[in-house]
């Protein structure tokens, strides 16, 4: 009986130790595996901007996040369409084919509203910080300047 006991208890404990080590190596892995900050923490922590600079920001960024959510809702719903098209409809019905282009429409629309976001904010900026921002999103897309 005793020995069922202390399998168990160190069952337990192995099976917590490794859900503890599983997500702090997730967390690792989503906050540093890159090496890179992102252009939030660039904005706000390296540029050094004037009160008036995050004021402007913190603007664009509040209209943009209400812009975000609406897109990525629309996103979802074009996504449970597609759901329900494939599993009730033809493979090459009409009703695939809307659902398909309605989330691409959104995805696309959602794409163009970020890129105009990134611009108005590096508008904000001093030629100085337009730099170093620059460099940012450079390495945030994968660019790569000589």
């Amino acid at each position: 009986m005793m020995n069922w006991r202390m399998f168990l208890a160190m069952l337990l404990v192995t099976a917590l130790a490794g859900g503890l080590a599983g997500w702090a190596g997730v967390e690792y892995g989503l906050h540093r595996a890159t090496g890179q900050d992102d252009l939030d923490t660039v904005l706000h922590r390296d540029l050094n901007l004037t009160s008036d600079q995050e004021t402007q920001i913190g603007q664009l960024e509040s209209t943009f996040a209400k812009d975000r959510s609406a897109y990525q809702t629309e996103m979802r719903a074009a996504n449970k369409e597609l759901a329900r098209a494939l599993t009730e409809a033809k493979p090459d019905s009409a009703e695939i084919e809307r659902a398909v282009h309605r989330f691409h429409t959104a995805m696309a629309a959602l794409q163009v509203r970020t890129v105009k976001h990134v611009l108005a904010m590096r508008s904000v900026l001093t030629p100085e910080q337009a730099k170093l921002f620059d460099s940012s999103v450079d390495k945030t897309l994968g660019a790569e300047r000589p």
